[in-house]
């Protein structure tokens, strides 16, 4: 491994991990999965529900993530064929995206499920109401599903008094139906709070979660599942990233599938730019986690592993300055394996400057240890290339 480690991003992802994937899957089942790819005309799945926590909403498990959708069509096209939950946020796409979506909706908001986000920065009551009413009018709705506070890294906005006052005037004024939270790092503590709240006042959870996540990401996710949270999973296609190691054979599904699998996780929103994503993305409805999956994740998980960040944050306690290591990971993965340079800035501006990797740039040597042996250094180096 140290060997691809030394190779850059794009020559490792050429060559991938020796052998094929037709050495790596029977033939029968290279053949069935090349033709869920690419066989015409699509037959959409029949649609597959879980529960969403207390909410009792009956929401596909295969749910949209609008997050980088151009397109109002193609969310449109989803809803028509079933799926009945969508996730947007005020921040994406530079504001844009909650009106794209409200595009989609128009017409059809009884057949589906709206969850959107407040501005990370918001805290106040004002601020809160005023996000959520800003919402409301780029959708072109009357009311939000699922109202989440956006980017949890701790357990303090949970317990904040005044934004429990806000949204319970938006709940009682019929603006928002139920509250939730996202979280990207330090999700086992966001959700046991969650649980440990006396007020059992949020609903639902958004929560980065795929096959390299922790265990004590799973014990917490089951925890707050039991105490009756509704859990979403984002993120399961560890990156998204394009990577030639398995020929034809796509890893999305099977990440798909390993997220679903899990009985205490009831939808996941992989992010659909077009058409293509959400035929390959919707095809997992009702397919079950195979061998020839595991397979196809130990592949693909290889072929990232020099480059991909799991978020974990165990790394940053060892950094003298403070640089939010994992936020500046997480803005490079926007940029190089979601391939939107728009999010990757945005979220990049997000972290104070005395904590981006801009601080690094004065670093004698770098202290920080990963535990996946990814080399921070040249990581925050080619974030100050091509975010600062």
């Amino acid at each position: 491994m140290q060997k691809a480690q030394g190779m850059n991003r794009r020559e490792f992802l050429k060559v991938g991990v020796a052998g094929t994937a037709s050495a790596l899957i029977a033939g029968d089942a290279l053949a069935e999965t090349v033709q869920r790819l690419v066989a015409e005309p699509f037959a959409f799945p029949k649609p597959v529900y879980r529960t969403l926590g207390r909410t009792g909403l009956k929401v596909t498990v295969i749910s949209f993530g609008a997050m980088l959708t151009p397109e109002a069509e193609v969310i449109r096209l989803a809803i028509n064929n079933g799926v009945n939950y969508v996730d947007t946020a005020r921040r994406y796409m530079g504001g844009r995206n909650e009106e794209i979506v409200g595009q989609a909706i128009k017409g059809r908001r009884e057949k589906v499920y709206i969850a959107t986000k407040t501005q990370p920065a918001s805290r106040t009551k004002d601020e809160i109401i005023k996000d959520v009413e800003t919402s409301l009018s780029k959708l072109g709705t009357d009311y939000i599903d699922v109202i989440q506070l956006h980017n949890l890294e701790s357990s303090e906005r949970i317990f904040v008094a005044e934004t429990k006052e806000a949204l319970l005037k938006l709940k009682e004024q019929g603006k928002v139906r139920f509250f939730g939270v996202t979280t990207h790092k330090n999700e086992a503590i966001v959700l046991n709070a969650l649980v440990d709240d006396k007020d059992r006042f949020f609903d639902t959870a958004l929560v980065a979660y795929n096959f390299k996540s922790g265990k004590e990401i799973g014990a917490a996710i089951e925890r707050a599942a039991k105490a009756g949270v509704g859990i979403i999973a984002m993120k399961t296609q560890q990156g998204g990233y394009s990577t030639s190691a398995l020929g034809t054979i796509s890893p999305h599904q099977a990440a798909l599938k390993w997220a679903l699998q899990n009985p205490y996780i009831t939808n996941a929103i992989p992010g659909m730019k077009d058409m293509a994503q959400l035929k390959e993305d919707i095809a997992v409805m009702g397919m079950k986690f195979t061998a020839q999956d595991e397979h196809i994740l130990k592949r693909y998980n290889a072929a990232i592993a020099p480059f991909y960040c799991s978020f974990c944050g165990k790394c940053e306690s060892a950094c003298p300055y403070g640089v939010e290591i994992s936020n500046v990971n997480r803005s490079l993965m926007y940029a190089e394996g979601y391939r939107s340079g728009e999010l990757a800035l945005s979220t990049y501006r997000e972290i104070p400057i005395a904590a981006s990797a801009a601080v690094c740039a004065n670093c004698p040597a770098c202290t920080a240890h990963c535990v996946n042996d990814l080399d921070i250094a040249a990581k925050m180096e080619r974030a100050r290339i091509i975010l600062a």
